[in-house]
């Protein structure tokens, strides 16, 4: 067993990487993330809260398996980590699920990426990060070339990335790696209650929020504000915009429906349009 899902009854998935010697990603554990992130997709989560048994969250690539395998077939093989990891990222991407992660200890290359693919991440004060990549003469992977120069500027990135330097979690902060750094102590309990407040949240709006800001820095002013408008326009006519409405006019919390994402017809705000970064 490498990674665990559970989905609560509010829609929130909670999933944990437990294959111990610091997480590190093998083919087998690669494979477990892809089958996780299907299991939220085929759940309809709310919400995703990624986290990690053990005093490290993950260290990134299994090197040691990587170096048993003759040369004629390594390619292949990462070729086929790579393939399942980037699987899981992208289905994570497409949810209209916000992902948090909560993070301790060492966190390295693929670790990283898993950080950096969060809508919201908590680190430990004792947490650590490095690239780790070219340190052993390998590339990014896990989309942390992509991901990394959008949250901290590509010049900080190539720095990390070329120095594989240590970060502690209050320069992580600073730099806008993570979110919010907490004492150890308080890492579940502030992740799990900022998941379950989320869960329990405008789902469908909360999606096309994230695809609005994902496709921002692809995007020209005109064609953005395009796509706010249109988003916007579907999110007021919604369940959830007319519940969220009603609710602050008469003073209390609201109490969003969980979409049916089952309905054939089916196209919330947070619905993909060819149309809409």
């Amino acid at each position: 067993m490498r990674v665990t899902v559970e989905v609560d009854g509010d829609g929130l998935a909670r999933v944990e990487l437990c294959r111990g010697s610091g997480n590190a990603i093998d083919l087998a554990m690669a494979r477990a993330l892809l089958d996780a992130a299907g299991e939220c997709e085929t759940a309809r989560a709310r919400a995703v809260l990624l986290t990690a048994r053990g005093p490290s969250f993950c260290v990134g690539g299994d090197l040691k398996e990587f170096a048993a395998l003759p040369a004629e077939r390594l390619a292949g093989h990462l070729t086929e980590v790579t393939d399942s990891l980037h699987g899981a990222l992208r289905i994570l991407a497409g949810l209209d699920a916000v992902l948090v992660v909560a993070v301790r200890g060492a966190v390295a290359g693929a670790g990283l990426g898993l950080v950096a693919a969060a809508d919201v991440s908590l680190a430990a004060t004792d947490a650590s990060f490095t690239a780790a990549y070219t340190a052993v003469g390998y590339t990014p992977d896990a989309g942390v070339s992509w991901s990394l120069p959008r949250l901290v500027g590509p010049r900080r990135a190539l720095d990390l990335l070329l120095t594989n330097r240590r970060v502690t979690a209050a320069e992580a902060l600073r730099m806008g790696l993570v979110s919010r750094v907490v004492a150890p102590e308080r890492l579940n309990e502030e992740a799990a209650q900022a998941a379950g407040v989320l869960a329990r949240g405008a789902t469908a709006a909360y999606g096309a929020t994230r695809r609005l800001v994902g496709g921002a820095l692809c995007a020209g002013l005109d064609e953005h504000l395009d796509a706010e408008a249109r988003r916007l326009a579907a999110a007021a006519v919604s369940a959830e915009g007319r519940e969220g409405v009603a609710a602050f006019l008469a003073g209390r919390r609201p109490d969003f429906p969980r979409p049916d994402f089952t309905r054939p017809d089916f196209a919330g705000p947070g619905s993909a349009r060819p149309d809409d970064r």
